[in-house]
């Protein structure tokens, strides 16, 4: 089976390698994300995936902007591709790219579909708190992520598991179940597709620099320790300090990185009644926090311009007062 290949991420080049493995799954040709700068010198870099099919010796690669252009569309042909293989890839494919190879567009998503169709599906799995996530492979369709599908595999989510975690797990789950599903395409021996019950669809957001942020109000206790997991290693949560703590030139931005639940037992029945937000005390490993709930202690912070420390050792330079000072939306 001749294969193009579409993907960017670190997920793809993983997916890209479980097919390299197979000499009847002749990858024929790569086309993903240009060149973008990075680093601190800024300097052109590429995706991870292109990144792993330069160390392979793939030189069949383009990188278009847009890769339905009339120019990207006649190298994809010219591949004569039996499917095109698409796994996290960063652009809408339109139809005459779809129609273009024998068995369609071959597609991996990260979640168990219809849940959590669209960008980010593992850190919607875990914000959600599901105890399940895992793989699907469909053939696509002009809609997002809506193809019938061919094949799944289920991937348990643990406690510890952030969405970085899970998402090393899923693309190595995910190489396997997408060679599997190809070989058996080409052999002719892969079982009718399943359609997707309409009923059942939910969607996973692009995931934005401000979704970050702990909003006291609204969050209850295990609300902001998904957070935490859901979003690492980006964007991070964050909060604000009170404004006496905010130097000139300084937003009081602080990168919460680490939680610890205060039990039922141990939150003071005087403190009930203070503001989700609210310092409810200062202790040797960090500022116990209000929420909508109950209480968290902050056990891992990062000040604007400073380094991680621990909670208590924050404290001792934003010496914040139980009772009074409060964490900010803003």
């Amino acid at each position: 089976m001749r294969i193009v290949f579409m993907g960017s991420s670190s997920a793809s080049a993983v997916c890209l390698k479980g097919l390299l493995r197979y000499p009847e799954l002749q990858v024929v040709g790569l086309v993903t994300q240009p060149d973008r700068p990075a680093g601190r010198g800024r300097e052109l870099t590429p995706c991870p995936c292109r990144k792993y099919a330069i160390e392979r010796g793939i030189k069949e690669c383009i990188t278009p902007e847009n890769v339905n252009t009339p120019e990207a569309l006649a190298w994809i042909r010219a591949k004569k591709p039996d499917a095109i293989a698409v796994v996290a890839f960063g652009q809408f494919l339109k139809k005459e790219i779809l129609e273009l190879p024998p068995f369609g567009c071959i597609n991996c998503h990260f979640s168990l579909l219809p849940k959590y169709r669209g960008a980010a599906p593992v850190t919607a799995a875990v914000l959600a708190g599901d105890e399940l996530s895992g793989v699907s492979v469909i053939k696509m369709g002009l809609g997002m992520d809506d193809g019938p599908i061919l094949m799944s595999k289920v991937e348990p989510i643990y406690a510890e598991d952030t969405a970085e975690t899970l998402m090393e797990k899923l693309a190595i789950c995910g190489g396997v179940t997408l060679a599997k599903t190809m070989r058996m395409l080409a052999a002719g021996t892969l079982p009718p597709p399943v359609p997707q019950e309409e009923a059942r669809v939910t969607f996973a957001h692009k995931i934005k620099k401000t979704d970050g942020l702990i909003d006291w109000s609204r969050l209850r206790s295990y609300d902001i320790e998904r957070m935490l997991r859901a979003y690492m290693p980006w964007p991070g949560c964050y909060t604000f300090l009170p404004m006496r703590f905010r130097r000139k030139g300084n937003t009081g931005r602080v990168a919460v990185m680490g939680v610890e639940f205060v039990p039922s037992d141990k939150i003071d029945p005087a403190w009930r009644g203070e503001l989700p937000g609210t310092v409810l005390s200062a202790t040797k490993r960090g500022p116990i926090i209000r929420t909508l709930d109950g209480a968290v202690l902050l056990v891992s912070l990062k000040a604007e311009g400073a380094r991680a420390m621990g909670g208590g050792q924050f404290l001792l330079g934003r010496p914040l007062v139980p009772l009074t000072d409060m964490l900010l939306n803003e």
